[in-house]
């Protein structure tokens, strides 16, 4: 079952951006739109006109989202990974998602709305499971190193075991 078929989606509480956040994931995000967005009217309790919830979907994926007020905040507790196939992807998602955000370490940032992301280049996992277990600490020990995930370091570490 895929996960646009499934019972099972992310919800994501934002203050009172949802709109603006759905506009700005789905730029980022191939196969991404924006669905249907439920708005206050005369009868209230927000302002008529401003979005209550809607729906947006990234890469396939499709997210409910609420504009809930300031009572709960985005933390590390929950991210979203993004498995990139090389490193001009890593550097587009990187670059992308945290603009006006926060840059963090090991493949980690917080987006501008204090959504937390790990940018993962796919040759990570290979490099950190390599056979040789003196390879792969030292891919693991270079990644504890960065903030962006560089593959030519990773593999420069790796190379350089003996």
């Amino acid at each position: 079952m895929s996960i646009q078929n499934s019972r099972i989606q992310p919800c994501l509480w934002f203050d009172d951006n949802l709109e603006e956040a759905a506009h700005f994931y789905t730029g980022i995000f191939p196969n991404s739109s924006i669905g249907h967005m439920s708005r206050y009217t005369d009868a209230g309790p927000g302002e008529p006109g401003t979005v209550m919830a809607g729906e947006f979907t990234l890469d396939g994926i499709t997210f409910r989202g609420i504009n809930g007020g300031p009572a709960f905040s985005f933390n590390e507790a929950i991210s979203f990974s993004v498995s990139c196939k090389d490193q001009s992807e890593v550097d587009y998602y990187w670059d992308s998602l945290a603009d006006g955000g926060e840059e963090s370490v090991c493949g980690w940032l917080k987006d501008r709305f204090g959504l937390s992301w790990q940018i993962v280049p796919t040759r990570l996992y290979e490099l950190v499971t390599d056979a040789d277990p003196a390879r792969a600490q030292a891919a693991t020990k270079a990644m504890l190193g960065m903030r962006r995930i560089v593959v030519a370091e990773l593999e420069a570490a790796v190379d350089a075991v003996t």
